[in-house]
């Protein structure tokens, strides 16, 4: 057994844990009576849980570890901020230096006239401000009542009040009285899904003209912005028909609404380019960022806005309302900054973009070959496979939606991969540095786990259409 670090035995983690823990997105009394699975430590691509066993982790933590477990460089920046100026506020007209710099190097790697950040200590804050922004700027031009954002069913925004009622996960809407008024959701670009006998081409039109008819119904004086993620990740890793974003864009810009990338999840890297607006072709007026900012090794989130959107708020002779404690939190500010530091001195967008992509492109395709998958798809290092009883049709399993993709999730932790499912998809986000010998590590134990999911749904006769 590899040495781990000591700690109480994995059973009194496990009741401790239990009796102290509340999880989020969790049923906590079937947790309780199973056992969490306790991480010790982590090194590159790999956790190391309480047991010893060592995992890949295909999701990054939550898409945001880019540049891998264990970076001595960035807890060396951390130590050295905490030892200098372990806080400051950012209010009453204080500054700084880690802010200061922070700031202006995401400036300077943003698109277009993205040169402006408000800090926040989590993607969901961050996209509260979000609503904040775009009614503070509608308000300061003389036009209150565009307070209506539009976005999308199945959408992932975050889990406060108001990034939860952004996204349209109606899980989400069915606990806490969501979504908050003047939020209203269109239909998904999800073709697999949703697409019937049309073409992905004809069927990205489609869904994007929903933005249009949605403005027209509620009156083009009243739409404030459009919030939509480059790539929906939690929603299932749902990449858009080529003809989708360029449609949203030209609706945005004939009615004059703001156009909001949530890059909490494409940001830094994760498709190949810094962000995912640039992969997809989008000119965002706001961006919320978070997770790859610090590769995890800190809270931090923000929103990029755009010089129009930032001189009418600013210029506005009074203040902008709003903030946090730990808005430009210094340590997660130096953090962030030295990781985007690492991200451009390792090259590894060239990594993700001419090594990482291609290899685990040509590897997670193949994996359309098994009788479990219908449809694999990947862009950079995001990817989804879609499972189902009958690839030619498209077919959803008789079971209730997610019974297949727990049963598969369940094999990939048996065999020590995280894969995370949505629904019956299986997804996957690793970390930026992945290497090809651990993309073989990874597509070896992603097939042995479909190969024992399709087993056990044979044996227990639920490889049946609905």
């Amino acid at each position: 057994m590899t040495q781990i670090t000591n700690h109480l035995p994995t059973k009194e983690l496990q009741a401790l844990d239990a009796a102290h823990h509340m999880h989020p997105f969790t049923e906590g009394a079937a947790l309780a009576r199973k056992g969490a699975r306790i991480i010790t430590r982590a090194k590159g691509v790999y956790l190391t849980d309480s047991e010893g066993h060592q995992i890949l982790d295909g999701m990054a933590g939550l898409w945001c570890v880019n540049v891998g477990y264990g970076r001595k460089d960035l807890a060396e920046v951390a130590a050295r901020q905490i030892e200098e100026l372990c806080y400051y506020n950012t209010f009453f007209q204080t500054s700084h230096v880690p802010a200061i710099a922070l700031a202006a190097e995401i400036a300077k790697l943003a698109p277009g006239d993205l040169n402006h950040v408000f800090y926040a200590g989590s993607g969901s804050e961050a996209n509260d401000t979000n609503i904040r922004l775009v009614r503070r700027y509608w308000d300061v031009k003389g036009k209150p009542e565009k307070k209506v954002i539009i976005s999308r069913k199945n959408g992932y925004h975050g889990s406060t009040m108001g990034g939860a009622s952004l996204g349209g996960m109606s899980p989400m809407h069915a606990q806490g009285g969501l979504p908050i008024p003047d939020i209203v959701h269109i239909g998904q670009p999800h073709w697999w899904a949703e697409g019937g006998d049309m073409t992905p081409e004809e069927f990205g039109l489609m869904r994007a003209r929903e933005l249009e008819a949605k403005i027209e119904e509620l009156g083009a004086d009243r739409v404030a912005a459009f919030i939509g993620e480059p790539i929906q990740g939690a929603g299932g890793v749902i990449v858009p028909p080529a003809t989708y974003w360029p449609e949203i864009q030209r609706i945005c810009d004939k009615y004059g609404i703001l156009l909001i990338a949530d890059e909490v999840i494409t940001g830094f890297g994760r498709t190949g380019n810094w962000f995912g607006s640039q992969t997809m072709g989008i000119r965002p007026h706001i961006m919320t960022i978070a997770k790859g900012l610090s590769s995890g090794y800190a809270p931090i989130g923000g929103s990029v806005i755009c010089d129009e959107v930032h001189e009418t708020i600013a210029g506005s002779g009074d203040d902008f309302n709003h903030g946090y404690t730990y808005s430009g939190h210094p340590v997660a500010a130096a953090v962030a900054l030295k990781n985007l530091e690492l991200i451009q001195e390792e090259n590894i967008l060239h990594h993700v973009k001419k090594v990482a992509h291609p290899y685990l492109m040509e590897r997670w395709q193949a994996l359309a070959d098994h009788p479990l998958v219908g449809e694999a798809k990947l862009v950079g290092l995001m990817g989804s496979i879609a499972l189902t009883p009958d690839k030619a049709t498209r077919a959803k399993f008789a079971s209730e939606a997610g019974t297949v993709g727990l049963r598969c999730r369940e094999r990939c932790f048996a065999n020590n991969l995280v894969m995370r499912h949505v629904g019956d998809r299986m997804i996957i986000s690793p970390p930026l540095v992945i290497t090809p010998s651990e993309i073989d590590v990874l597509i070896e134990r992603a097939t042995k786990s479909l190969d024992e999911c399709y087993a056990g749904l044979k044996s227990d006769g639920l490889l049946v259409a609905a």
